[in-house]
């Protein structure tokens, strides 16, 4: 009777054993941040896929990037998109949303109290239109509905000249655990210092490059608030000069690595809450 019990027990042991194996063996996927500065040539595109699923998209690129932008979100398998920001109405931010917004389901859409006469920016309007959404007005203090992350809006902190756009950007500010990011649209300088001002966050590890590295964005007050360890400048062959030399000087004075879109593609950097780690598409 004796070992008819040992036996028993020897089995359940096993058998406990053998059950609670693959539990332990599967670790849980640890969460990370994830954002994707797409290579749209001369202009700004970028994809952020948060921590707990959310999919947000800055600006879409120029007229006629629109189609490449939505492949990549799609090959990213985006279903829908919960944040939407257009920083500002230039053609090559604005130029590709309207098409991204014909896409996907939208849930919220962002852009800055400030119009303009172009057709880039009335197709953005008229597929606002379409899709029956509401733009939320993008300005200093506002916070952006993702979980997990610390995501406001931190310019612009006040109204400017309709002539003055880019001093328009919505400048976002993310933080996922020690991650922190700083996008920055076409701020410029004058839009820059009223930040600074303004006392807004702006420190960040990863820096997106204001005007595709033009000289009249990035200050060195600019940079020594941000302190980046990452500037990713998104750029394509332009008749500008972009990026410029002094913004290039000023980069590497702040001993940030420099990432361009013209040099290497399309720029992948995850935060996994800690530490990042960079991939390039060429």
């Amino acid at each position: 009777m004796k070992s008819r019990v040992m036996k028993i027990v020897t089995s359940l042991a096993i058998g406990i054993g053998i059950s609670a194996a693959p539990a332990s063996s599967y670790a849980a996927t640890p969460k990370t941040m994830k954002v994707h500065y797409i290579d749209v040539g001369q202009g700004d595109s970028i994809y952020i896929k948060a921590p707990n699923g959310e999919d947000i998209v800055i600006d879409g690129g120029n007229k006629g990037k629109g189609n490449l932008v939505v492949s990549y979100l799609k090959k990213q398998k985006v279903d829908d998109i919960e944040v939407l920001i257009s920083t500002h109405p230039d053609a090559d931010h604005i130029g590709g949303l309207d098409e991204v917004i014909n896409a996907f389901k939208v849930e919220n859409v962002y852009a800055p109290k400030v119009s303009n006469n172009t057709q880039a920016y009335k197709d953005f309007l008229n597929a606002v239109k379409k899709k029956k959404l509401t733009i939320k007005t993008a300005q200093a203090g506002v916070k952006l509905p993702i979980k997990d992350v610390n995501a406001q809006i931190v310019g612009p902190t006040k109204t400017y000249a309709n002539s003055d756009l880019n001093d328009w950007s919505a400048v976002v500010h993310m933080t996922y655990k020690k991650n922190t990011f700083l996008f920055t649209g076409d701020a410029e300088t004058k839009a820059e210092a009223d930040m600074i001002k303004a006392k807004k966050t702006l420190r960040a590890d990863i820096l997106k490059v204001g005007h595709h590295g033009a000289k009249t964005s990035t200050s060195k007050n600019f940079l020594d608030v941000v302190k980046p360890k990452y500037a990713v400048i998104s750029v394509g062959k332009n008749s500008y000069g972009h990026p410029t030399s002094q913004v290039v000087n000023l980069l590497k004075n702040s001993k940030a690595s420099i990432l361009r879109t013209d040099q290497s593609g399309t720029i992948i950097i995850t935060g996994d809450g800690t530490s990042y780690s960079v991939k390039k598409s060429r």
